[in-house]
C-alpha cells in the first residue's frame, strides 16, 4: 500500500521473540547427540558380559589333593554367589584334553607342567602355578645313582592318562628306557603302586602328587629294603626339562624324631598349573587366583608360605588378567565394593567413561554452534543488502531502482518475519535499522534522479551551465 507521496507505508513487523529457539538448538545440539549415541554403541560392542553364575573345573580322582583343593575352591566362590561344579577325571591328560575340547563345557582345569607335549594349544592360558607336585621314586635292592639303572626291572609308573606317567616316561626316554623295550613299565598309581613295591611286586615305583605325600614317603622310607632315590643330577634334570623345579630335601622332613631321611636329599618336581580358557571372565579370574592364594598359600615341607600361587608358567602363558593380578592386586571397585556390585559398577564405567571424554568437551561447542546458528540468520541478509547498495551506485534506469525497492522489500519482509531468541533481538533490530539505511539512500537516489528531469538521472544540455547556445536557423530554412 503507497501512501500520497508514493512510497510504501511502513511495514508490518512480524517477527517472534522466544526465550531459546529449540529447533536450532536441536540442530546445534544433533551432532553432538549422534557421537554419544555412537560412542555409546561402540562402548557396549567392547564392555565384558556379566559374569557368569556357574563354572566348571576339571580336578582329578575323587579323594586326591587337587580334589579336594577344588572342593575348597568351590566354597570359596559360593561366598560370592558363584556356582563350581568340580568333575573327577584320571589326573592332568585328561583335564588338558577336557580343556582342549570347545565341547566340554569345562572352564578350568589342573594341568601338571610337561603334560603338554609340544607348543600350548590355542584357547588355553595359565592363572598361576598353584603347588610343587615332587616326583618321589622308591626301590628294592643295592643304592641307585642313576635312573638308567632301572633298566630290566618291573617300575609301577602311574596309571594312564596321569601326570606321574607321563612325567616317568619323559625321565625314562631321556635314560634309554622306553616301552615296549626290557623294562616292564606297569599302569600302577598311589596306594597300589607303593603295596606292590612293599610286597614286592614291582621293583620301584615313581609317586607324584598325593601319593608323594611326606606321610606316605615316610611310611615307605621306613620299610625294610625300600630305598628313597637321591635325584643326584637334580640340577641337570632341572636344566633338561625347564618345567621341573629341583628341591632340596633337609633332613628329617618325614620324621623328625628319627630324623628321617638322615641326609639330605634331592628330588625333582613340575608345577602344577591352573589353566583356564581364554574367554574366562577377567573377574572369575581374580575370585579363582583369590580362592588359589587361600588353599595354596599355605608353607608345609615342600614350600614356604606365600609361595604359590604364582606367575610361574611353563607350558602356557600366564593371561593378561592373572598378570595384572600378581601385579597390582583387585581393582579398587572389587575391594571396596561386593563382587556383584562392583561388576556392575565395573560395565557402567566403560560407558560412562567415553560419554564424559567425548560430551563434556563437545557440550562446551554447543553454546557456540548455537550463537552461530542464530546469527547467520541474521548475517546473511547483509550481504544482500552490500549487493543492492552497490547496485544502485552507478547509473540505473528507473526500472533498474524499482526492481532494487523490490527486492529490499522482500529483505525486509523477511526479516520482519524472523522467530528470533530474545537474547539477539539488539541484532534484530540493528538489521532493521540498515535495512532503514539503505533504503533512506535509495529513495534519496531516486529523488535526485526525479529533480533532474530525467529518468535516468542525466541533466539535458540546456540545463547544463556553460552550454553553447544552439544556431539559430538560416533563412533558406525559414523559407
Amino acid at each position: 500500500m503507497k501512501s500520497s507521496t508514493g512510497r510504501k507505508s511502513p511495514r508490518r513487523l512480524v517477527a517472534r521473540f522466544v526465550a531459546i529457539s529449540w529447533r536450532d538448538l536441536a540442530v546445534s545440539f544433533g551432532p553432538i547427540l549422534l557421537i554419544g549415541i555412537a560412542a555409546i554403541w561402540v562402548a557396549v560392542r567392547l564392555i565384558q558380559p556379566a559374569p557368569p553364575h556357574t563354572l566348571t573345573i576339571t580336578a582329578g580322582p575323587q579323594g586326591s589333593s587337587f580334589w579336594n583343593a577344588a572342593q575348597k575352591y568351590k566354597a570359596i566362590l559360593a561366598r560370592n554367589s558363584i556356582t563350581l561344579n568340580v568333575l573327577t577325571s584320571e589326573g592332568s591328560a585328561e583335564n588338558l584334553k577336557r580343556l582342549t575340547d570347545p565341547h566340554s563345557n569345562v572352564d578350568v582345569g589342573f594341568v601338571q607342567d610337561g603334560v603338554a607335549q609340544g607348543p600350548a594349544p590355542d584357547g588355553l592360558t595359565s592363572l598361576g602355578s598353584v603347588a610343587y607336585v615332587p616326583l618321589a621314586i622308591f626301590y628294592h635292592g643295592p643304592t641307585v645313582t642313576r635312573l638308567s639303572e632301572f633298566k630290566g626291572l618291573r617300575l609301577a609308573i602311574g596309571a594312564e592318562g596321569s601326570g606321574t606317567r607321563q612325567l616317568a616316561l619323559a625321565l625314562l626316554k631321556a635314560n634309554g628306557i622306553e616301552p615296549g623295550g626290557a623294562t616292564k613299565l606297569l599302569p600302577l598309581s598311589g596306594d597300589d603302586a607303593a603295596n606292590a613295591l612293599v610286597s614286592g611286586e614291582v621293583d620301584a615305583a615313581f609317586l607324584t602328587g598325593d601319593s608323594a605325600q611326606p606321610p606316605v614317603m615316610g611310611k615307605l622310607y621306613r620299610t625294610p629294603n625300600v630305598q628313597f632315590y637321591n635325584f643326584t643330577q637334580a640340577e641337570a634334570y632341572a636344566r633338561r626339562f625347564p618345567y621341573l623345579t629341583q628341591i632340596h630335601m633337609p633332613m628329617g622332613a618325614f620324621d623328625l624324631g628319627k630324623n628321617l631321611p638322615s641326609v639330605p636329599i634331592q628330588m625333582v618336581a613340575p608345577t602344577e598349573e591352573l589353566v583356564a580358557r581364554d574367554s574366562l571372565h577377567p573377574a572369575l579370574s581374580d575370585l579363582l587366583i583369590e580362592a588359589a592364594r587361600e588353599v595354596h598359600g599355605k608353607a608345609n615341607v615342600m614350600q614356604h608360605a606365600g609361595e604359590f600361587p604364582a606367575p610361574l608358567a611353563h607350558d602356557f602363558p600366564i593371561s593378561d588378567d592373572a598378570a595384572r593380578y600378581y601385579k597390582s592386586g583387585k581393582s579398587f571397585l572389587y575391594r571396596v565394593l561386593p563382587f556383584w556390585i562392583a561388576s556392575l559398577a565395573d560395565r557402567l564405567l566403560v560407558v560412562v567413561v567415553p560419554l564424559i571424554v567425548v560430551l563434556v568437551p563437545a557440550l562446551r561447542v554447543v553454546p557456540s554452534l548455537y550463537a552461530w546458528r542464530v546469527k547467520s540468520r541474521i548475517y546473511r541478509w547483509y550481504g544482500a543488502l552490500i549487493a543492492i547498495e552497490r547496485g544502485m551506485m552507478g547509473e540505473t534506469s528507473a526500472e533498474e531502482r524499482q526492481s532494487l525497492l523490490e527486492r529490499l522489500d522482500t529483505i525486509e519482509d523477511s526479516v520482519n518475519g524472523l522467530k528470533m531468541p530474545l537474547a539477539y533481538a539488539d541484532q534484530f533490530y540493528v538489521l532493521r535499522e540498515h535495512i532503514g539505511f539503505v533504503r533512506e539512500r535509495l529513495s534519496h537516489s531516486r529523488d535526485a534522479q526525479a529533480e533532474s528531469g530525467r529518468p535516468d538521472g542525466r541533466e539535458t544540455d540546456e540545463d547544463t551551465p556553460g552550454a553553447p547556445d544552439k544556431p539559430s536557423a538560416t533563412p533558406t530554412q525559414t523559407a
